[in-house]
């Protein structure tokens, strides 16, 4: 079987024939061009019928605009022996935004763009990577969601005139027997919900923590105060492969903690970070910078008290961000564990 899936791959690495593959839920659209950019073909399908297609016309790579619909599709080809590659939306669309816009335009324009090897293209994690992104967010969406009815209880009780002590928590074990003890239908509502999220979280915090220890990169990361199994999981699955960012910067430019420049002639402007790439590790740095200088009297710490005192805490606590991840890239890399700098 995998020396008929190599034949497969290297028949289709060696045409000259490329395809672009706008891809829906149910449906995708395809356009094939040939070496000089003339179409060869152009045709919807079940995304079911693609890899027969592809096969069809013995199409070399295959290039697709990253979006939720794509992620089977890119498997299967990939499975298959195809030179399946995904592209950055937002970047594609800067290069061949069309005022006339459809699902021939959107194939045709991918296409042409990878003839010319101009595509953005976008991670793609493997099964392994994309299995603990999955897990880790997951974890993040419950406790969000457990927030929410947090908050919703407590409105309720303000809207009722009702406060409760100040002296516990409203969720410590004295603040849920006060809150059972007021036998309103709402509250009881919400307590029930927030008892199947605790469930659900307590179960993959479990599994969390088991692959926690029996991953190398996440113990380094364990290493930098601040940073707990949690936080080192999630930023260990949204970097995936550390060799694919050549220096540190690249690494705050993927999260997105890097200043926005505008250059005109001899002007050169700085605004606020570009928030762009991977939201979670820009998230999670926040996060547990907060920590770290709570925490540690490191010369992160001590630039970012220097910095609050002129700037903010905001701001000095993004700046802080953006150095925690430089030492986050340097673990990684060098495979040693986090020691401070004097």
């Amino acid at each position: 079987m995998r020396s008929v899936i190599r034949r497969r791959r290297s028949r289709h690495t060696m045409s000259a024939l490329v395809c672009g593959l706008d891809v829906h839920k149910d449906s995708t659209y395809a356009t094939i061009l040939n070496s000089e950019g003339k179409i060869v073909d152009q045709t919807r399908m079940e995304n079911e019928k693609v890899a027969a297609y592809l096969s069809r016309f013995d199409v070399g790579k295959v290039a697709m605009e990253s979006s939720t619909a794509v992620a089977p599709m890119y498997r299967q080809l990939k499975k298959e022996g195809f030179d399946a590659v995904v592209s950055h939306p937002k970047k594609t669309k800067l290069i061949a935004e069309a005022k006339i816009k459809s699902d021939r335009v959107d194939s045709k324009a991918i296409a042409q763009l990878l003839r010319m090897d101009w595509l953005p293209l976008s991670y793609v994690p493997d099964e392994e990577s994309a299995a603990l992104r999955e897990k880790v967010r997951r974890r993040a969406f419950l406790v969000r969601e457990r927030v929410r009815l947090r908050v919703k209880i407590k409105s309720y009780l303000t809207y009722q005139g009702l406060k409760w002590s100040e002296e516990y928590g409203l969720w410590t074990k004295k603040g849920l027997v006060w809150l059972d003890g007021l036998g309103l239908a709402p509250v009881e509502s919400y307590l029930r919900l927030i008892d199947v999220f605790n469930e659900e979280i307590k179960i993959l915090s479990k599994e969390l923590r088991y692959l926690a220890k029996t991953d190398e990169d996440v113990t380094l990361l364990m290493s930098i105060p601040g940073v707990g199994y949690y936080s080192a999981l999630l930023i260990n699955s949204e970097i995936g492969d550390i060799g694919r960012f050549p220096f540190g910067e690249k690494l705050c430019s993927y999260a997105g903690l890097v200043p926005s420049t505008y250059q005109s002639g001899g002007v050169v402007r700085h605004g606020g970070i570009t928030k762009e790439g991977s939201r979670w590790l820009r998230w999670i740095m926040i996060q547990c910078v907060s920590a770290h200088v709570r925490v540690c009297d490191s010369w992160i710490s001590r630039s970012y008290n220097c910095l609050a005192g002129r700037r903010g805490k905001n701001t000095a606590r993004v700046a802080a961000a953006r150095k925690l991840l430089m030492v986050c890239y340097s673990v990684l890399r060098n495979k040693r564990p986090f020691y401070d700098q004097p």
